[in-house]
């Protein structure tokens, strides 16, 4: 299935994984609708984009957080942007690392209001419109910690166990559409993700990646391309993928 001239929404498209998915639906020749609250490093993935063989690149600020600013956002799409092919529902954070009796409950708030709440207003928004023209693919950002929970990370771990039951609860909703839906859970994966878990403490989030090769968000962008370039009539519900040296959530081999 060829991507040259489709719409692909990538939510948190500034930096990491999202960034990285941009860039690869570019060199498909996509046209990228491309969200994120950080505008200035948007900015800069959008003008990579455009060299990397994108159509058309169309940006504007978004926090998934605020569902009246979703809605808004969606609805106001400039027409030749609005029939959004692709859907890539990557926007996502995780915050402290704590027991649960002893969390941050503003923490909690931020990755429940975003992994959750974020991934239903966007796709409250954009779905319609797909079922409505009879095509779309949804492609969901979840994680190996929605299979397992790990110490001191429940509510990330229920956050992404949600976006699981969401992801396969949407595939059914969409029997008898022609609308797939898929949920691309990655391990370890190096990007800003430890430091905004740690708060922007450098030492803590090196230690993440320490004595290991985790996945780089090429990595994960490139399984997130082979998804959506499925003949038509293929669905994949699910791809799971770490490095060879994590087996879950739990289990990572690290060098001496």
């Amino acid at each position: 299935m060829t991507l040259k001239g489709k719409i692909v929404f990538v939510t948190g498209a500034s930096s990491g994984i999202g960034a990285a998915t941009a860039l690869a639906f570019a060199a498909e020749g996509a046209r990228l609708l491309l969200a994120a609250r950080r505008m200035d490093k948007l900015a800069t993935v959008a003008e990579a984009a455009l060299q990397r063989g994108a159509e058309a690149v169309h940006t504007f600020s978004l926090d998934v957080r605020n569902r009246n600013a979703v809605k808004h956002a969606i609805e106001k799409l400039p027409a030749e942007w609005a029939a959004i092919d692709v859907l890539v529902n990557n926007a996502g954070l995780s915050r402290g690392l704590e027991k649960l009796y002893q969390g941050n409950i503003d923490d909690w708030d931020e990755m429940i209001d975003t992994n959750v709440k974020g991934l239903l207003y966007v796709t409250r928004s954009v779905v319609p419109g797909m079922v409505e023209r009879g095509r779309g693919h949804v492609i969901n950002l979840g994680s190996v910690a929605g299979e397992m929970t790990y110490p001191n990370g429940a509510v990330y771990c229920a956050s992404k166990a949600a976006e699981h039951s969401i992801n396969d609860g949407l595939r059914m909703d969409m029997l008898g559409t022609p609308i797939r839906v898929t949920s691309v859970d990655p391990g370890m994966v190096e990007t800003e993700f430890s430091l905004v878990r740690f708060h922007g403490n450098q030492e803590q989030a090196a230690k993440v990646y320490k004595n290991i090769t985790p996945l780089t968000p090429k990595d994960v962008a490139d399984a997130i391309v082979w998804a959506a370039t499925r003949p038509e009539h293929v669905n994949i519900a699910r791809i799971g993928l770490t490095t060879v040296n994590q087996a879950n959530s739990l289990l990572f081999h690290r060098t001496a």
